[in-house]
């Protein structure tokens, strides 16, 4: 695993699945690997309640119940669709449900406006076809066919990307649950196994992009993953990302609790702003999600690693916040100079501590993009 720049979920958590499977002992659907209570143990995270001989980490921070409504669509014969804005954690739950339920999060067709039949389905080894014709052997099989034979979770990430003809290519999926191999004259239908389901994610951002056809629609169970707005929610999952990253990188860098405090304040104050603004010129550009603040997070963490003090402090998280946030010219830059002197400026006259330095680091970095 230390070889892998990012290893999937059921390599990163292996020793805890393997433990969670050695102790389950309730009825499991299908093939599955977990049982549904210990699936969303191993998402949620155990309690003292639960009684375990040991933590189970909590991987995923939002409503139990988005979890249990996932599991129990996976459980029939349904496919499942988690829709919501860009960083609310959609394809990071689609990750750990196929880790937990197959041991194989990686069965993955990304949606793009290039994403064609042939990566649902099946395409041919050229080589092999004209050596020897088409077959079973030639055929290079698509992650969503391998999910099917293997009875595992197939993901598609960004479905509403995808153009529409490949969209309907999943109804005949999700509904017969078998592809047809027109190509071959015998072994020409691949069936599903027991377990084969399909996790699929969309951006609710993306509406109108490609809409969802109503026949595709009614294949799918739709779980809506909102926007994390409790503050102490987002801090877990801000400070669990940032000890992921600080592992992953080996680096031993000291972030203050207070610094945390100011970036999910800062955030705060910006998505008030866009939510009181009156067109989308006066919105940044950004989502302002709890994945872009980790973003921002890192980047100041790794700047002040290899470039600072080894020490965060909040002039460098304020230029990483204005660097990462400003990608419109003048129009981003000018939204956060006004947040800078109607808010940060008054708050860092009265409350002090991180936020004089932080506006100034703020300033300079407006300065230095202007």
């Amino acid at each position: 695993m230390s070889d892998l720049l990012r290893a999937p979920a059921e390599i990163k958590f292996a020793e805890e699945l393997d433990w969670l499977e050695s102790i389950d002992d309730n009825p499991k659907p299908f093939s599955w690997r977990l049982s549904p209570k210990m699936v969303r143990l191993f998402i949620l995270g155990s309690e003292r309640s639960d009684g375990l001989d040991r933590e189970i980490s909590q991987k995923w921070f939002g409503d139990r119940s988005f979890v249990e409504r996932s599991i129990v669509t996976l459980a029939s014969d349904r496919g499942l669709l988690l829709i919501g804005d860009p960083g609310t954690g959609k394809s990071w739950l689609a990750e750990l449900l196929s880790a937990a339920i197959s041991r194989n999060s990686t069965l993955v067709v990304q949606g793009t406006a290039g994403t064609t039949e042939d990566h649902i389905k099946y395409s041919w080894n050229v080589s092999m076809v004209i050596a020897k014709g088409q077959s079973r052997e030639s055929m290079i099989p698509s992650p969503i066919m391998t999910a099917m034979e293997t009875g595992a979770i197939g993901r598609f990430e960004e479905l509403t990307r995808s153009t529409s003809d490949v969209q309907d290519a999943l109804i005949s999926i999700l509904s017969e649950k078998y592809i047809s191999v027109p190509e071959l004259d015998s072994d020409n239908i691949v069936f599903a196994q027991p377990g084969f389901s399909i996790i699929a994610t969309a951006n609710s951002r993306d509406r109108g992009v490609n809409d969802l056809s109503s026949a595709l629609k009614r294949r799918f169970n739709f779980v809506r993953i909102p926007v994390v707005t409790n503050k102490k929610s987002e801090a877990e999952i801000v400070r669990f990302r940032t000890e992921e990253l600080l592992g992953r990188h080996q680096i031993e860098l000291d972030v203050p609790p207070t610094l945390l405090d100011v970036l999910l304040q800062s955030f705060a104050d910006l998505r008030a702003s866009a939510a009181a603004a009156g067109s989308d010129d006066e919105k940044l550009e950004s989502a302002l999600s709890t994945a872009e603040q980790i973003g921002v997070l890192e980047d100041a963490i790794l700047h002040s690693n290899f470039f600072g003090e080894r020490a965060l402090t909040a002039h460098t998280l304020a230029s990483s916040l204005v660097g990462s946030l400003a990608r419109r010219e003048p129009e981003d830059l000018a939204i956060l100079n006004k947040y800078l002197h109607g808010v940060v400026e008054p708050r860092s006259k009265e409350e002090g501590g991180s936020w004089p330095e932080f506006l100034e680091g703020g300033r300079d970095a407006i300065a230095t993009l202007s």
